[in-house]
């Protein structure tokens, strides 16, 4: 997706978020074309790739339309993401080279200091950064596009709304620390844990957020209730900094 269709996809999912744009809500390409002031093309791509995300909807003859966010699907696919991002930063730890491990630290000291300036937009590119350098680490070029594909589903969850909610964006950086000593040290199992415990952060900041935008009355019927079964379906033990395994949650069972 080209530079143009991702801002019109970040501006349409802002707009969803908000409450700008209500469930049903018709999304006409020629007259967000006008809106944009841009060809049709790059509406039409960023209208597709917001349909992977669940905030809208295409049906045949009638176009795309905003949807109602389903929450029980949303955690499908950050339960989805956190398995994979997990074992993105498993494989990174075994057989990223000092070079690429020393890149992301780099990049997570950065991001660092822009939540110590204050800055929510230099941090959210760095926090993309960061993972696309551990996808690059896990040294899997099929891990590396399904993880990617996942990420870019749930891109429009990560946009500066969320990091802004309480704590958020020290939160996410306290955590990336903690993935990024894991991975520095060869510590598999500690990387695997602590990239899905943050994984499981975001996923329930979001959640909390269409929760209490919800009920404030702020987006109407944007959000379909989870149903009070799915935050702890992702919760996961705090990650420790030593390599000893921990308790695994309900949500993977006894798959290692």
């Amino acid at each position: 997706m080209s530079t143009l269709s991702q801002k019109i996809s970040q501006r349409l999912a802002r707009d969803i978020v908000d409450g700008v744009l209500k469930p049903g809500a018709k999304l006409e390409e020629i007259v967000l074309a006008k809106r944009f002031r841009v060809s049709r093309s790059p509406v039409r791509d960023a209208l597709r790739e917001l349909a992977g995300t669940g905030l809208i909807e295409s049906q045949p003859r009638r176009g795309f339309s905003v949807a109602t966010i389903d929450l029980a699907g949303l955690l499908d696919l950050f339960e989805a993401a956190s398995e994979v991002e997990g074992l993105c930063a498993k494989l990174c730890a075994l057989r990223a080279g000092m070079a690429e491990k020393k890149q992301i630290e780099l990049v997570h000291n950065r991001a660092r200091k822009a939540v110590l300036d204050g800055d929510a937009d230099s941090y959210a590119e760095l926090n993309e950064s960061f993972h696309q350098y551990i996808y690059i680490g896990a040294r899997n070029r099929n891990l590396q596009a399904l993880a990617a594909n996942l990420r870019q589903r749930l891109e429009a969850f990560r946009s500066q709304e969320f990091f802004n909610t309480g704590d958020r964006l020290q939160t996410s950086v306290a955590e990336h620390e903690v993935i990024t000593r894991a991975i520095i040290r060869a510590d598999a199992v500690g990387a695997f844990d602590a990239m899905c415990a943050h994984t499981a952060s975001s996923a329930t900041n979001v959640i909390e957020f269409f929760e209490k935008q919800h009920g404030g009355g702020r987006a109407g019927n944007t959000v379909a209730p989870a149903g009070g079964r799915l935050l702890p379906r992702l919760t996961r033990p705090a990650p420790v900094t030593t390599a000893a395994k921990k308790p695994r949650s309900a949500a993977r069972g006894t798959r290692r």
